[in-house]
């Protein structure tokens, strides 16, 4: 290979013949996102906010892999979301079992009632499928409210205060909540990755463009949308856990709401970009501390101005840009990219 030919436009080394160059940016990020919470109050609204944000980026991506991968947009996963964090408190609470194994049983719950629930949906297609999955939800919420002994029903469920803790997973602040949310944004974005560089992703890929010449070439359509599912499933799951336990009380309204976590995880995704590893990050970086800033910057003034101001906002990003963020932010590179080569 010549020099010249190893060589970019602005005469540096491009990325693919550079390999660990990305590695070396995300350890970078990584790295600075580790030291973000050492300059803040440790108690403070901002790392909480930061916190949020990290978790529902990691929502985000757990529902990128049916969503975004398998094409099959899921209105449900606040089912998911829901009996993971309900498990491991009902758990805590009446047994005093440990919420890390509580999460591992939230989670084997989930892909149970996620391989239940594909017997009838997985077959479906578009908005059939999402209104299967949008009644999933519902009917969790409406048993969490009715099963009053179990759940606490509409008054909610507290998790029982434990000392500093590892093992009970409870901290006396913020900041090592929000390292268990970073971990859990870098270990769910391995797993997308992973799948969608694997054969899986392959065959997903190809049931979203052509479900029909899928199955003519030999890909088992059901399997491969049933495997993304349940693997979606499990790690929302243990995200509602990590959720309980950072929350310390939630009730079925806003554990299994329809608004509040299944559109906000389909949201950030699309708005980020859909089936693209970077794209329910830099979704949810944008959309979470946006909802924040409209709610303390426009709520008292007028009601409903800070929603009205917050979704005309994803509406015009999402007619500009229907490819998401990334995209956008895509173009714009290679407008400057073109200009400084002039």
């Amino acid at each position: 290979m010549s020099l010249s030919s190893s060589l970019g436009n602005a005469g540096t080394p491009s990325l693919r013949t550079l390999p660990c160059r990305p590695v070396l940016l995300i350890a970078a990020a990584l790295g600075m996102a580790g030291l973000v919470p050492l300059g803040l109050d440790p108690q403070g609204y901002t790392l909480r906010v930061l916190t949020l944000t990290l978790l529902f980026a990691a929502m985000a991506q757990s529902w990128n892999i049916v969503g975004g991968l398998a094409n099959q947009i899921s209105l449900g996963h606040a089912g998911f979301f829901g009996i993971g964090a309900y498990t491991s408190t009902i758990l805590l609470r009446d047994l005093g079992v440990s919420p890390w194994l509580g999460m591992i049983a939230g989670m084997g719950l989930a892909g149970l009632a996620a391989a239940i629930l594909s017997v009838p949906t997985f077959r479906l297609k578009g908005h059939y499928f999402a209104l299967v999955t949008l009644a999933f939800g519902e009917v969790m919420r409406v048993i969490a409210n009715s099963w009053s002994s179990v759940t606490g029903g509409p008054v909610g469920i507290s998790v029982p205060f434990a000392p500093n803790s590892l093992w009970m997973f409870q901290y006396n602040t913020v900041r090592p909540y929000y390292y268990v949310s970073l971990i859990a944004l870098v270990l769910v974005s391995v797993v997308f990755w992973r799948i969608k560089t694997g054969a899986l992703g392959y065959r997903l890929r190809a049931i979203k463009e052509n479900p029909d010449a899928a199955e003519v070439i030999g890909i088992d359509t059901y399997r491969a949308k049933l495997m993304a599912g349940l693997v979606s499933a499990v790690l929302t799951a243990a995200l509602g856990t990590v959720y309980a336990q950072f929350s310390y009380f939630f009730d079925p309204d806003t554990i299994f709401g329809v608004a509040s976590i299944s559109v906000r995880m389909a949201l950030i995704a699309i708005v980020g970009g859909v089936s693209l590893t970077f794209g329910p990050i830099v979704g949810a970086f944008f959309i979470i501390p946006l909802e924040e800033i409209s709610n303390a910057a426009l709520a008292g003034r007028a009601a409903g101005l800070s929603a009205f101001v917050y979704g005309a906002l994803l509406i015009a990003i999402i007619l500009v840009k229907p490819q998401g963020l990334l995209a956008l932010f895509g173009d714009l590179y290679k407008r400057l990219r073109k200009e400084s080569s002039r």
